[in-house]
């Protein structure tokens, strides 16, 4: 059996680097708005604008479909297991295991991000056998590309993903970590 058919546990908790990160719940509905809806999050990433407690509640039925269908794990980032500081994705995708982020406006600066990102990487290579993660990300987007060298990323040769979202034009970068070098 190959690793990429095994389903996503139901229910998730990943403990280290002084985080958690768990499953989000019904309870963190009226937090979410707070991280999400900003003019940083609005441009950088596909997630809805403005992002108000419906569009939170769409999310949660999101995330739980996507983790049912083995593609997609959306964890809130946490430093305790209680309240969400922003969100940490992993995501099967036919080039690898890709891993994204989005941090809360109050809550930057504290490498929430890239040790959110480094978790991610170590389950992805121990419980997935993933051999490379990947980390998809604007050029532009200096916050990203700083997260990315800290959880000791590095720029892949090869051809940029040019698209759109949000009638915005993107291109992104691909940044990897191969299996032991986590």
């Amino acid at each position: 059996m190959s690793h990429d058919a095994s389903p996503f546990p139901a229910r998730m908790e990943l403990t280290g680097e002084g985080l958690v990160l768990r499953d989000w719940t019904e309870d963190d509905l009226a937090a979410m708005p707070a991280l999400f809806d900003h003019p940083d999050i609005a441009y950088w990433t596909p997630i809805v604008s403005p992002f108000d407690e419906a569009a939170a509640r769409a999310r949660l039925v999101r995330t739980r479909e996507l983790r049912a269908e083995g593609t997609t794990i959306l964890l809130a980032i946490t430093v305790d297991g209680g309240e969400p500081l922003g969100e940490v994705m992993l995501r099967r995708a036919p080039e690898g295991v890709e891993i994204g982020y989005a941090v809360g406006p109050a809550h930057r600066g504290q490498g929430l991000a890239a040790r959110a990102v480094r978790m991610m990487a170590a389950y992805a290579f121990e419980e997935l056998g993933a051999e490379q993660v990947i980390l998809e990300l604007e050029a532009e987007n200096a916050a990203s590309v700083g997260v990315a060298t800290r959880a000791g990323f590095r720029l892949l040769d090869v051809p940029l993903i040019e698209g759109e979202e949000k009638g915005r034009p993107y291109v992104l970068q691909t940044w990897g970590l191969d299996r032991g070098q986590a």
